[in-house]
């Protein structure tokens, strides 16, 4: 039997073929929503149902976004050249809702530390992590993307899947972090369509274990890295000790549990036929598009 061998065009083909089959579904739309949250809002100290755990979560959570979606949006842009028309407008788009997020997350910080709370040890520890990633090359930068974007568009979801992550909020916040996780689980395909596009030469194997790795890594860092976050805000509060750290870890893994919910889409990442779109949960941004309806930006194609 004679083997089956292909020239480079053809490989070029398998490849691009590889690629054009993303399951990104052909009629998705990534629409930015223009909202500005809380500018004329005095933030109670524990906004988030006046329990100083969860709020101090978010709060810990929402000082990585600035200088963290300033990076996502210049790896994608690094990688953009190209790529498939539909894609590149995606990438216009995902830039877009990006850089409104990083504004956002702005001005919450600064509600925060109107609050009385001091930042600047979550923000010295932020400036740390991009002073390692920029040292990296731009392809790495990529594989963390991927890998933040997912943890994300999986924490995204769960907000808006399970009303109790966001209960008792006082409205402009929730509001804020129902209108963000509506625009993460919208592009949560983006960075990851444009790293199949970068590494369309790639074989399985090499993507699979770039990605697998990239993953366990940044996990590695991500969970003690926001508990640490958690404990300088609640130190600040007065609130130390054995019995703290118990309950920050029952708000994790207990109730609401949001490492423990977040495992199975987690794990997902490590099968190989992985793609952030397999799951088609759009359903769960027409839950709450209607609240944002009046900031929703035309997206012209280009």
């Amino acid at each position: 039997m004679s083997s089956l061998s292909l020239s480079p065009d053809a490989s070029a083909t398998v490849s691009a073929n590889a690629f054009t089959r993303t399951p990104t579904p052909a009629d998705l739309s990534i629409t930015p929503r223009d909202r500005r949250f809380g500018r004329e809002s005095k933030q109670r100290r524990w906004w988030m149902n006046g329990d100083p755990i969860a709020t101090a979560f978010y709060n810990a959570l929402s000082v990585t976004f600035p200088k963290g979606e300033a990076m996502f949006i210049e790896a994608v842009k690094a990688h953009r050249e190209g790529v498939p028309e539909k894609l590149a407008q995606e990438i216009r788009a995902f830039t877009i809702q990006e850089v409104m997020h990083t504004r956002e997350h702005v001005a919450f910080n600064r509600k925060v530390e109107e609050a009385g709370y001091d930042l600047s040890e979550l923000n010295a520890d932020v400036d740390q992590v991009m002073e390692l990633i920029n040292s990296r090359p731009p392809m790495v930068n990529l594989l963390a993307t991927i890998v933040l974007e997912h943890y994300t568009a999986i924490m995204a979801a769960d907000f808006l899947k399970n009303p109790v992550m966001l209960e008792g909020a006082d409205q402009e916040w929730g509001d804020l972090w129902r209108w963000h996780a509506i625009e993460e689980i919208e592009h949560k395909g983006v960075a990851y369509d444009t790293w199949l596009h970068a590494t369309r030469d790639w074989s399985a194997w090499k993507r699979w274990r770039a990605k697998a790795v990239m993953m366990l890594l940044v996990t590695s860092k991500f969970w003690p890295k926001r508990i640490k976050g958690m404990k300088a805000l609640l130190k600040q509060d007065g609130l130390t000790g054995w019995r703290v750290t118990a309950r920050i870890w029952w708000f994790m893994l207990g109730n609401p549990g949001i490492m423990r919910k977040l495992a199975g889409p987690w794990l997902s990442w490590f099968r190989p036929s992985f793609h952030p779109w397999e799951h088609d949960d759009r359903e769960l941004i027409n839950l709450h598009d209607s609240d944002y309806a009046a900031a929703r930006m035309p997206m012209a194609a280009e």
